[in-house]
């Protein structure tokens, strides 16, 4: 960036599916959705940053609404950067709003909840419509069971037992707003919604192993209790596999000004 010029921050909503990205962060010699947005971004500024996003999600996890903030000197209006990045961009990428912030802004420091949802493909047989964005789960589940022990999950607890070996962070309470399993419109389909103010690696996905497992009877109702007890691992279901997995929404306390569109015309 150079000094004669306003430095100004853009705060973007992006929709993404994951099934072709190895994860969002960028990584050497791999095809990630930050490294989609940076070049994105550098075709309409050679100077602009790199994206900075609210959450890194894994190899083949979705996004309907991922934060982004990036900085910039370009004088391009929200409008202007949501429409011109579009050509730039994969058709499983989409900027769908941009909105103005205080230059320097990154959304990491301005969450005040996320939610994220997980469809369950209650099928004996595939669904190509389907394929990559649900986990198809072949057995016969008790949604009773599954809401029961979901209700374990809500409020302030130590979800150190519900993280991946890889995730080394020493601070592991976390709230959890509100948590929910619904059929969809398609009776087939099973969807976990869960709120929360912050989420640990893979933490999503073992929360919904446990309540499948515990839905198909391989564990006994009482596993997240257990879990958040005991604080270990083995106590708990399986890692559901990431294509099921949608980060739905991030919640700022910073949405920015002049943002193109309006929430009400999207």
């Amino acid at each position: 960036m150079t000094d004669d010029t306003e430095l100004q921050t853009v705060l973007l909503d992006v929709a993404y599916d994951g099934a072709s990205f190895h994860g969002w962060a960028r990584q050497p010699n791999q095809r990630t959705v930050a490294g989609e947005l940076d070049g994105a971004i550098r075709a309409l500024d050679p100077r602009a940053s790199l994206v900075r996003g609210v959450s890194r999600t894994d190899t083949g996890v979705h996004a309907l609404q991922q934060r982004v903030a990036f900085d910039t000197t370009a004088s391009i209006p929200p409008r202007g950067w949501v429409l011109g990045l579009s050509p730039h961009l994969p058709d499983c990428i989409a900027v769908v709003r941009a909105a103005k912030v205080v230059a320097g802004y990154d959304p990491r420091d301005h969450v005040i909840d996320k939610t994220y949802r997980y469809v369950i493909l209650q099928s004996s047989v595939k669904d190509p419509f389907l394929q990559g964005r649900c986990w198809r789960v072949a057995d016969r589940l008790n949604h009773e069971s599954m809401r029961e022990e979901a209700q374990s999950l809500l409020g302030t607890h130590d979800f150190r037992a519900f993280r991946s070996s890889l995730d080394e962070r020493t601070q592991t309470t976390r709230t959890l707003f509100a948590v929910s399993l619904e059929p969809a419109s398609d009776p087939r389909q099973l969807v976990l919604t869960v709120k929360g103010d912050r989420f640990m690696h893979r933490m999503m996905r073992i929360i919904v192993g446990t309540l499948v497992d515990v839905g198909r009877g391989r564990l006994a109702p009482g596993a997240v209790r257990s879990g958040l007890t005991s604080g270990e691992r083995r106590v708990l279901g399986i890692t559901a596999p990431p294509e099921g997995l949608f980060l739905q929404s991030v919640t700022l306390d910073d949405e920015g000004l002049d943002g193109w569109p309006d929430r009400d015309e999207r």
